[in-house]
């Protein structure tokens, strides 16, 4: 029976933990930036009302005429940038600085969401498997925490495996949500044109901003990314370790 001792879980948790400080540095700075990004060109283009005076909830409207969706309600919901689409009531709720505003940034976001009520109502296959794993995602990402803890009580490198795996849901889960946040934006600045709903400058802005929150998922995706990385090289440098103390 191989002795373990704290040299086996100090390497590898030495090699993982400076590797994963040294590339969040920039996965933060990322993370950070998009956020400025969001906040600022929202409150950018949230300050200037579109020439058609077309208000959030008119915007979200005519993107679900354009793509013949009709039994989608739209409703007010509290807080800023708390706009999202509830595929369980089947109903987009727009923030109170989105669903009355006649502003650039209104129009694009209360399009973007109307872009995921229409992933739904056409079957869009990422989004069915978003939805697919939320559950799912959620209680592994809980498990996965509680098996890596008593994964590094007990050393038992099998317990780790099983958290890291049950952790890989949560990276999976954000890839899958890229497409569709992509998708979503895609569909709303296609509608706003289409259905002529901003001028072309103000089209410019309503883009910026569905651009700068797309930046937000990305951040997240290589965080969850670099996180999953950091608990593999964990785990493989125990288990080169473990195979050394055996010989």
């Amino acid at each position: 029976m191989p002795y373990y001792s704290y040299g086996y879980y100090g390497y590898g948790d030495f090699l993982a933990n400076n590797l994963y400080c040294l590339l969040l540095i920039p996965v933060l700075l990322l993370s950070f930036w998009a956020q400025l990004q969001v906040s600022g060109s929202f409150k950018r283009y949230n300050a200037v009302n579109n020439r058609r005076r077309i208000t959030g909830a008119q915007a979200a409207e005519a993107v679900l005429r354009a793509h013949g969706v009709h039994d989608v309600s739209i409703a007010r919901c509290c807080g800023s940038l708390t706009d999202h689409y509830d595929p369980r009531s089947n109903t987009i709720y727009l923030s109170e600085t989105v669903y009355d505003a006649p502003t650039i940034a209104a129009v694009g976001v209360a399009a973007h969401e109307a872009g995921h009520a229409v992933q739904y109502a056409m079957g869009y296959a990422p989004v069915r498997v978003r939805s697919a794993m939320v559950s799912v995602t959620n209680i592994g990402s809980r498990l996965a925490v509680i098996l890596f803890l008593v994964g590094t009580l007990m050393y038992s490198q099998q317990l780790f495996l099983a958290g890291i795996l049950l952790f890989s849901l949560t990276t999976v889960f954000q890839l899958v949500t890229l497409p569709v946040e992509f998708n979503a934006s895609a569909r709303a600045l296609e509608s706003i044109e289409g259905e002529y709903l901003l001028e072309e400058d103000e089209y410019y802005g309503a883009r910026k901003v569905l651009r700068a929150a797309a930046l937000t998922y990305v951040a997240a995706l290589l965080m969850s990314i670099l996180q999953l990385l950091r608990f593999v090289l964990i785990f493989l440098g125990r288990q080169n370790r473990r195979g050394g103390n055996r010989r």
